[in-house]
């Protein structure tokens, strides 16, 4: 009689503990989906438009991920609760030619055009922004924003007015350099030489300020991010990088370079690309991974320098969250570390929105006459 009591008693405890767990779940997901309703949340960079330039591929329709190899369209942007997204026009490096830039311009060209026909087609779904108020406008629209960035400078070749050109477009950033040197400065990638800006890279960093571009030094070497950071008279962005202590590749920063940002005003993006994130060779990364470089970052950097850049469709994609539609379990994890709704509305976009602001502001100090933002 007695063993039955007990293992009556622990029956019922057993139960207890599970609704117990069953309402705190319950209340995690409530408060997860009452913050992406009241917030901005952004994504700083996707590559995207490489499959809006394929035959028939609706940003509309809800795609499988692992048949189409895809990770973002509207369908699964509404699911994972992210409300805008900086659709990334990206020339892959090739010859430092007038023939090989003409080329590479001509086909940064077509993606713009391929972005706004994408997105034109479906105007009850969303629209084009080049400003924080227009991603607002639209959020409460119950529309998805979608931003442009360029990655690589290699479209701009040697002529500095074609930035311009890029801007009035809707350009809001330019990733420098992709995997390879170009005319504007090294990479992170390329030989074993740490090259830095080139004149002409100068004059680049220069111009952008001017007309209010976002200079991203996602992808640089560690020269040409110290050259720039001692010339951009604006906060820069990191559009997807990640904590080099925690992932020992070129590609991400170390933790000097993440002070540096933080000391000129810009933000790092973190990046889910698994490679980036973890070693290879202990598998691919996971959300608590991608947390875990956040919170290196925030203590290295401070809660205002850091926020989310994807690289979906170029590569990025971790465990639990492999495509836009999981985006609350960033969310979610970030909540279980104790971060408040604060915090997550700085992550999660109002770090990237300030620096854009930032960088119109002084855009127009240095050129009154620009319509800048």
């Amino acid at each position: 009689m007695r063993t039955f009591v007990s293992l009556f008693i622990i029956s019922i405890l057993a139960i207890s503990m599970n609704l117990i767990g069953q309402n705190v779940s319950s209340d995690i997901e409530k408060k997860v989906d009452k913050i992406h309703r009241k917030i901005l949340t952004v994504d700083s960079h996707n590559d995207t438009p490489q499959k809006l330039m394929e035959p028939g591929f609706d940003l509309s329709k809800t795609h499988d991920g692992l048949k189409d190899h895809s990770a973002v369209d509207f369908p699964r942007m509404r699911e994972g609760g992210e409300d805008a997204s900086f659709f990334a026009v990206f020339v892959s490096q090739g010859d430092r030619t007038p023939e090989g830039n003409k080329k590479a311009k001509d086909r940064a060209f077509a993606l713009f055009d391929s972005i706004y026909a994408a997105v034109g087609r479906f105007p009850n779904e969303a629209g084009i922004a080049i400003s924080p108020a227009d991603a607002l406008k639209l959020k409460k629209q119950g529309k998805r924003a979608i931003f442009i960035g360029m990655e690589n400078g290699y479209p701009i070749g040697n002529d500095l007015s074609l930035i311009q050109d890029f801007y009035t477009r809707g350009a809001r950033y330019i990733t420098l350099c992709h995997v390879r040197n170009n005319d504007i400065c090294g990479s992170s990638t390329d030989t074993t030489q740490n090259i830095g800006l080139s004149e002409f890279g100068k004059s680049v960093v220069k111009f952008m300020n001017k007309v209010g571009m976002m200079v991203d030094v996602s992808h640089i070497s560690d020269k040409s991010f110290y050259d720039v950071m001692a010339l951009s008279t604006a906060p820069v962005i990191a559009s997807h990088s990640c904590s080099r202590a925690l992932c020992n590749v070129p590609r991400n920063m170390d933790d000097d370079m993440l002070r540096a940002l933080a000391k000129n005003g810009g933000v790092i993006q973190m990046c889910f690309l698994s490679a980036y994130v973890k070693d290879k060779s202990a598998g691919m990364a996971s959300v608590s991974d991608v947390v875990d470089h956040i919170d290196h970052i925030v203590k290295v950097a401070g809660i205002n320098h850091v926020g989310i850049g994807t690289d979906f469709d170029g590569g990025g994609g971790v465990s639990g969250c492999q495509d836009v539609s999981q985006m609350k379990n960033i969310t979610r994890e970030l909540l279980k570390r104790g971060y408040s709704t604060r915090d997550i509305r700085k992550i999660w976009g109002g770090n990237l929105m300030r620096v854009m602001q930032k960088v119109y502001k002084i855009s127009r100090k240095l050129n009154p006459a620009c319509n800048c933002g």
